[in-house]
């Protein structure tokens, strides 16, 4: 971990893995009414929205019930990749879980990332001895020691999936409101439905990479209509040209014709998407950021990100620091009905060189929540206005 924060510190402060070659998207920001989106995401990150998912928010220590209800149901597979796994009481609740169903005959398939996991030997050997096949993906030194797989996932028989910001460790335990004993503020989403099989074949892909191997194809059922939600998995993953991440954080930013409201933990984005974001602000759209603030885990971007959110709010967008303890999610609601919940940060590594992955989901009832949420957590966060920030509605 030391090692990955001395690589964040490099790319926050040297700009050294910044590039953002695609530069702004030349996109008429479409209508969500008449179904544009859609199209749209396509366009920009070859992902289809599909019908038939159910959406349920499952934030800070609440993903680890809906989790572990979730693999008391598996029947034929358990999938997880995380960036962090670490000995605690969340990692024995979940392997508890999981040895009741490797007992019954239920595969466990398990990646986690050399560098986010560095002292996970242990925990390896115990999954492993209750028949989990286990890897450590990309160990350093490899051939790209920056390019980390920042993803988020656990999956089970194929048919249900969750995904957000969270790490399999204590400190994700709790309701993010406190920080004596640390317990992290964090969004995460619970899945079901068609948009689980791009989930799927995330993880599958850096599955292949970590063993040659293909997925059983039953790990692929057909998908049952779920809910009503319209979703899809975009996965993202290191691009010469603009990874998925930045892609289709500037589409969801150009997007906006009300609103834009944005929690994000390590707020250091890229020229484009500063530009954007100040574009739309001066088109009147409520522009807001929430960032971690005094409890933030990387203390050294802190000078670097308030800069940035006090330039943002020179030109009239709304920026918050998180009071409590650290907040580590990473969401985005667009107008009245367009919700982004997912690993990716909007710093230089994660837009540019990481394996990342955003659940994108247009539900009017899903937005009402998460913008609630936001709301609450506003509550609980200090509004940064330097110097000459420009008036607007509340401030």
């Amino acid at each position: 971990m030391i090692r990955m924060l001395a690589l964040l510190l490099c790319a926050g402060l040297l700009g050294c893995f910044g590039r953002s070659p695609a530069g702004e998207f030349r996109l008429d920001a479409p209508s969500v009414e008449n179904a544009d989106f859609g199209n749209a995401l396509f366009q920009t990150v070859a992902v289809t929205l599909k019908p038939g998912n159910r959406i349920d928010i499952v934030d800070n220590g609440r993903v680890f019930d809906a989790a572990i209800e979730e693999i008391a149901k598996a029947r034929r597979s358990i999938h997880i990749d995380s960036f962090i796994w670490s000995e605690g009481k969340v990692s024995d609740r979940l392997i508890d879980a999981i040895a009741r169903r490797t007992r019954a005959g239920v595969q466990c398939r398990i990646m986690v990332d050399a560098v986010g996991s560095p002292s996970f030997a242990s925990l390896q050997k115990r999954l492993e001895g209750i028949g989990c096949e286990v890897h450590r993906l990309r160990p350093i030194p490899g051939q790209d020691d920056v390019a980390r797989d920042h993803r988020k996932l656990i999956l089970v028989d194929g048919r249900v999936g969750i995904t957000g910001g969270f790490g399999i460790d204590d400190k994700w335990d709790g309701d993010g409101k406190s920080d004596e004993p640390p317990e992290w503020r964090d969004s995460n989403a619970r899945v079901s439905g068609p948009a689980v099989l791009d989930m799927q074949q995330a993880f599958s892909e850096n599955w292949q990479e970590a063993t040659g191997a293909l997925l059983p194809a039953d790990a692929f059922p057909k998908p049952i209509d779920a809910g009503p939600t319209w979703a899809a998995f975009v996965a993202s993953s290191e691009n010469s040209i603009a990874t998925r991440n930045d892609r289709v954080t500037q589409l969801m930013i150009a997007t906006a014709k009300k609103r834009i409201w944005i929690a994000n933990a390590y707020f250091l984005p890229s020229t484009p998407i500063m530009a954007l974001l100040t574009r739309k602000a001066h088109e009147g759209v409520d522009v807001r950021i929430l960032a971690a603030g005094d409890h933030t885990d990387t203390k050294p971007f802190l000078p670097s990100q308030r800069a940035r959110m006090d330039q943002l709010a020179r030109d009239g967008v709304r920026a918050f620091e998180y009071a409590p303890t650290m907040m580590h999610g990473k969401t985005m609601v667009v107008d009245d009905s367009i919700v982004m919940v997912g690993s990716c940060n909007l710093e230089p590594l994660s837009l540019n060189r990481m394996d990342e992955g955003a659940l994108v989901a247009v539900d009017a009832k899903l937005a009402r929540e998460e913008s609630r949420r936001f709301l609450d957590d506003l509550a609980r966060s200090t509004e940064r206005v330097p110097e000459g920030a420009r008036k607007t509605a509340g401030r």
